[in-house]
């Protein structure tokens, strides 16, 4: 008995054993592919993350160029939203619709006398913003309804600006911010990835949990005292 029960043991050790190499070998595996997937990505977001943290400190130049102009509505003016925002495709010469629009609707004036109740009220007429571009060139189109022309900010970016943009999202269309959320997705596997071959590849345990514990009330206490 003693020496079944001997056997037996020693089957399930390896059987331990073996489970645990092959996790360690898949892990590894697929740390090195994921890694490999987001190298490019965070060799950008480490840079540009670097000049965005420094750029109040060390006043880094950014290289934009902005310019203002009015552009003249057609006649009958459109009417709609969606009407202006195909309008000013065609007029901007755009490749594609806006990246995003703001339609804030006409609304009474927050300074307006509110004590004379026989005078009309003031109205704020309706505003419509439309944003369109790229992280290379931004450009932001301003309507008043009613007015005859539409306000025109362009904003061009240099190298530095252009990367700076791309890694807040800033004029990018949605399959970019689908590669970003990847990398993210990339980066917390990796992260527990590396944790996880930590405590099996390694005997001395209790250094990494120390390490790991000491980071993470680093950040927590860091993030703690800005709030």
């Amino acid at each position: 008995m003693d020496h079944d029960s001997s056997t037996l043991g020693h089957a399930a050790r390896v059987r331990s054993h073996q489970r645990r190499t092959a996790a360690v070998q898949w892990i590894r595996r697929m740390h090195g592919w994921i890694g490999l997937w987001g190298a490019v990505l965070g060799l950008l977001f480490g840079f540009s993350g670097i000049w965005l943290n420094h750029r109040n400190v060390l006043k880094l130049p950014q290289a934009q160029e902005r310019t203002r102009a009015q552009l003249a509505l057609p006649e009958p003016a459109p009417e709609t939203p969606e009407a202006m925002s195909r309008w000013l495709q065609e007029a901007l010469r755009m490749s594609g619709p806006p990246n995003s629009t703001r339609i804030e609707p006409a609304k009474p004036v927050a300074w307006a006398d509110k004590s004379d109740h026989g005078a009309p009220a003031l109205t704020q007429p309706a505003h419509w913003v439309f944003n369109f571009g790229g992280p290379n060139e931004m450009v932001q189109a301003e309507y008043w309804q009613g007015n005859r022309s539409v306000g025109v900010a362009t904003t061009h970016n240099g190298f530095v600006a252009t990367l700076t943009n791309m890694h807040k999202g800033g004029g990018m269309p949605l399959p970019w911010i689908l590669l970003v959320d990847t990398l993210a997705g990339s980066l917390i596997f990796l992260s527990v990835s590396g944790v996880a071959l930590w405590m099996l590849t390694h005997r001395r345990r209790r250094v990494g949990l120390a390490v790991f514990g000491a980071s993470l009330v680093a950040v927590l206490a860091l993030a703690l005292s800005a709030l």
